[in-house]
């Protein structure tokens, strides 16, 4: 059987104990598996009742494998050895994680900026396929990506259809407009899983499958954890995590999850999305923080931080007060973190399954889109840096002291949110900027790139505790690209995306801090070394 460890002192240990006893003696595990929807009260049954089929993904997923590995066989026969997976959010984290972990090259096109677009459009393409994820197709992101690359399979003398995999739910728009098209294939996923929760569905294991991963083992596991998690027991692991995650008191609302040899590759990552995604709402939530073993949250003592390791399932970590550390498997761990956020969003009052705020930031986009007003103007430029910000900027006229001005907006309670709208493949190093402003502010801080981090944490920012504040990096692009039969580029989508979600979080009472790079490279380089002088 699958390993699966915990422990957990201080703060996280006493949460155990608080909750452990009740959870069990309510049967909630073997209640969460006989798909109970009434489990996070009469609010969420709605949603619940339709979002509880990933407590049986591996069972119900495993017909898909003799397909998936029938259709890889296929494209490496005929030379087609490279497979760019368009999704986002849950469509894209997923597969991510689970090629990555795997050692399986695959790409993961989850952006709408134009240079990482070009990028993947001119590489290769002769030997490339494309899987197209999308629970509706009616991500914008996604079916921009779709449109690009087959008018650029059939500008190369590609039948485009032959290139193209789609995973969707079944009855969806994109399930008979696929299918009308001769697409190569077209895999259905359980439409009772959300797009969060669907690493072990068609959505996780297609793209995956396709590049190389062996998928069966990885049903093997989840499997054998399913049989570990469903125990009405205080020893069950998916009921002390969700204690750890939801049940602190007072609550310690910033979850610090730290890669410490679990050798699983980003899984803080989709983790992330999981449980902002879930938790965010009504005002209440926790926010999950990606971090490393030297991260300056780690070492704080922040009294709302807790620290929450991933190690491998034959570790004996050596743990910090306030921390609590699970080991396993790649499909072990997944199952346990999302069984402990349902938990978690039971111990928190809240609905798990479903994601309020994240329409708000697409529906500005799209009026963006169609209005197409001027951009606003910048309150002024420090070199290859154009600044807007709102009436708390106040005197500031570097980018320096608008940075400063920005930071003075948070609170003893808060966090500071970075989001990227750049190329996250050809500037990897902008992430460094994380830790430091976390040492500089002594605050949790996220970093996120954009616009994925829409379909993740962007639940939180607007519908979680309103205690972030927000800095914007945009960029001009020194190419755009256009988007077939769409009014517009790759580059006024990533504009109308990062405007429109500023919209909102200023909507919201939230302070905006919007740093345009007029020049990737020199930009770029510019602001790390700003947030290097900041706190000296």
């Amino acid at each position: 059987m699958s390993a699966l460890t915990f422990d957990a002192t201080g703060s996280a240990r006493e949460a155990v104990e608080a909750h452990t006893p009740a959870l069990a003696a309510d049967n909630v595990a073997s209640r969460i598996f006989a798909k109970d929807h009434t489990l996070w009260g009469p609010d969420a049954e709605e949603e619940s009742a339709k979002r509880l089929g990933w407590v049986e993904a591996a069972s119900v997923s495993r017909p898909l494998v003799a397909d998936i590995l029938a259709l890889r066989d296929e494209f490496r026969a005929e030379g087609v050895d490279r497979i760019v997976l368009c999704g986002m959010g849950g469509s894209s984290l997923a597969p991510e994680v689970i090629a990555a972990t795997a050692g399986v090259p695959l790409v993961v096109l989850d952006s709408t900026d134009p240079e990482q677009v070009a990028a993947a459009l001119s590489e290769r393409l002769e030997n490339t396929a494309i899987v197209v994820s999308s629970k509706s197709g009616s991500t914008a992101e996604t079916d921009s990506q779709r449109r690009a690359f087959e008018a650029a399979f059939t500008g190369a003398g590609i039948d485009a259809a032959r290139r193209i995999v789609v995973v969707t739910d079944p009855g969806s728009p994109l399930d008979s407009a696929s299918r009308e098209a001769g697409y190569r294939a077209v895999f259905n996923a359980d439409p009772t899983v959300g797009g969060r929760y669907s690493a072990l569905t068609a959505f996780g294991l297609v793209p995956s499958g396709l590049a190389g991963v062996d998928i069966e083992t990885l049903l093997d596991e989840a499997e054998e954890a399913a049989e570990l998690l469903r125990d009405d027991s205080e020893d069950n692991i998916g009921l002390q995590l969700g204690a750890v995650l939801g049940g602190t008191s007072p609550l310690r609302d910033k979850i610090v999850i730290v890669e410490d040899g679990s050798g699983i590759a980003g899984f803080a990552d989709w983790a992330e999305q999981l449980i902002a995604e879930s938790t965010g709402k009504n005002g209440r939530g926790v926010l999950p923080v990606v971090a490393t073993v030297d991260s300056p949250e780690v070492s704080a003592g922040a009294d709302d931080v807790l620290v929450v390791r991933l190690v491998s399932a034959d570790a004996e970590p050596s743990l910090g007060a306030d921390e609590a550390a699970v080991g396993g498997t790649l499909a072990t761990q997944m199952f346990v973190w999302e069984f402990a956020t349902a938990v978690a969003g039971r111990l928190l009052g809240i609905n798990p399954f479903d994601q309020p705020d994240v329409e708000a930031a697409k529906v500005a986009a799209r009026g963006l889109l169609d209005a197409r007003p001027e951009p606003t103007r910048a309150a002024f430029t420090d070199g290859p840096i154009e600044v807007r910000g709102g009436d708390w900027l106040g005197g500031a006229s570097t980018a320096e002291e608008a940075v400063k001005a920005l930071l003075a907006q948070l609170g003893p309670d808060g966090y500071l949110s970075v989001q990227a709208y750049l190329d996250r493949l050809a500037f990897p190093e902008l992430e460094s900027v994380r830790d430091r402003f976390a040492a500089a502010t002594g605050r949790p801080t996220t970093f996120g790139w954009g616009p994925r981090f829409l379909h993740s944490t962007g639940q939180y920012h607007k519908g979680g505790p309103a205690v972030g504040v927000f800095l914007q990096i945009t960029a001009d692009a020194a190419q755009d690209v256009s988007i077939p039969d769409r009014p517009f580029t790759f580059g006024q989508l990533i504009a109308a995306q990062a405007a429109g979600d500023a919209q909102v979080l200023a909507e919201h009472g939230r302070p905006v801090l919007r740093l345009h790079l007029t020049d990737r490279r020199a930009g770029v380089a510019a602001l790390i070394e700003l947030v290097s002088t900041l706190g000296r």
